[in-house]
């Protein structure tokens, strides 16, 4: 199997490249934030994650660990194969994903290319409990997921006054850190409010 390859990225197109190492060219197909970090003509290297199937042998690549290791988590639900993976990786960052799925935001899900909303609930149901075990990004740690009550609630009244899902989420999870556990919604509402007007 192959895991790792460095070599001169010959040709970018929009879905997959072409990595030269020393004379052979590998067709690797990646995410479009992987195709974007990769210097055309100069050297690279992507992580693999080899797939074989009785007709072809499959080459995908990434530019971080975080996001292989997120393709391997999205492959393993029902439904969603190298592709969609691929294409739900092109539309979030390990980041974002984290956040998406500890919040509940079908939304940001079906951005995707061939994600729907049932595919979404899918992908929420099954990932919930892993998602706050998997990397984010190098450095950054994934938010904690909000508890229900208060917190929820607090989201939800922020959500519905327009504030966009993962700006009012990472807000209301601060507030309600320093307010301690027995804030009040109204106070939570109040100080979330506060500082997303700053």
């Amino acid at each position: 199997m192959i895991a790792k390859l460095t070599g001169r990225i010959e040709a970018l197109e929009a879905d997959r490249c072409v990595v030269d190492v020393r004379g052979v060219g590998y067709l690797v197909q990646a995410s479009t934030r992987t195709l974007a970090a990769l210097p055309g003509g100069a050297l690279a290297t992507l992580l693999i994650e080899t797939q074989v199937r009785e007709d072809a042998i499959a080459l995908y690549g990434f530019s971080e660990p975080s996001e292989r290791d997120w393709f391997r988590l999205l492959t393993t639900v029902q439904g969603v194969g190298a592709r969609v993976a691929l294409n739900v990786l092109s539309a979030l960052s390990p980041r974002e994903l984290v956040m998406a799925i500890q919040s509940g935001d079908k939304g940001s899900l079906t951005r995707a290319a061939g994600v729907g909303a049932k595919l979404a609930a899918r992908l929420l149901t099954e990932l919930r409990d892993k998602a706050g075990a998997m990397p984010a990004e190098p450095g950054i740690a994934a938010p904690p997921p909000l508890a229900a009550g208060a917190e929820a609630d607090a989201l939800s009244a922020l959500l519905n006054l327009g504030y966009r899902r993962q700006e009012a989420h990472a807000v209301v999870g601060r507030v309600a850190e320093r307010l301690g556990e027995r804030a009040a919604l109204d106070a939570l509402i109040r100080e979330s409010l506060k500082e997303l007007a700053r």
